[in-house]
């Protein structure tokens, strides 16, 4: 049960953080925040995904990419130009690195506008913190589980945020139903958009790239929307009218 628990917390702690971070509100500012605010957030990210930090410039430059070019050559994670998820996220992971390193650079209209914080960047991405973060999932499960099988969970503690994001541009590009047409092959995917906290309603995100709320029909359900009305509330972020 401990085991459980600490596998649930780690996936929506660091689902939450992807989703409400680096998508929302790198990606696409969808909601406004002061700066200790924006550090507080950068933080949880930081300690949420753990050893598979992503950075939300290169995050934000790949996702604004992702979107200008849905589902043709030139995005960079669409599952109908891969053989299998496993080529889309290498394909992704070289594409994130090379913009991570600055051994690229991305066309204007997706530079900028995206939190910075260069000193928990070079934490995150040192191979310090991934082995150490690595280290203390592994010490975990040697203190708590009872049962040799739940060691298999491990290594999505490892890669949390690639996998989710794999998830997310591999399922909500295939499977699913579309409640517009896009001109691309996006998709939404109940009942699983539950699990990933609202991320594959894709068709409806693609129509309306700049809504907080990625829920489009009375039966559907974005669980991050009302925990960011909350936040709106509290005044902690404000949410831009769309």
């Amino acid at each position: 049960m401990i085991i459980f628990i600490f596998f649930l917390c780690h996936w929506f702690l660091s689902l939450f953080s992807q989703t409400f971070f680096l998508h929302r509100y790198s990606s696409h500012k969808m909601f406004k925040m002061e700066l200790f605010w924006e550090r507080f957030f950068y933080l949880i990210l930081l300690i949420s995904q753990g050893s598979s930090f992503l950075n939300p410039r290169a995050y934000a430059i790949l996702h604004r990419m992702h979107h200008a070019y849905s589902d043709t050559e030139k995005d960079p994670h669409s599952p109908h130009f891969f053989k299998d998820v496993f080529g889309m996220m290498i394909a992704t992971k070289n594409m994130y690195m090379n913009y991570l390193h600055f051994k690229i650079q991305p066309e204007p209209a997706f530079q900028g506008n995206y939190p910075e914080w260069p000193i928990v960047d070079k934490i995150g991405n040192s191979w310090a913190w991934r082995i150490a973060c690595g280290l203390f999932y592994i010490g975990f499960y040697v203190a708590f589980a009872n049962h040799w099988w739940l060691f298999i969970l491990l290594p999505i503690h490892f890669l949390m945020g690639p996998l989710h994001g794999a998830i997310v541009n591999w399922c909500g590009h295939k499977y699913g139903y579309s409640n517009h047409d896009n001109d691309d092959h996006s998709k939404n995917s109940l009942p699983w958009d539950f699990l990933l906290m609202g991320e594959l309603f894709q068709n409806n995100h693609h129509k309306k790239p700049n809504s907080p709320n990625f829920a489009a029909k009375w039966w559907e359900f974005d669980p991050t929307y009302p925990v960011m009305k909350v936040l709106h509330w509290m005044r902690i972020i404000k949410i831009r009218k769309v």
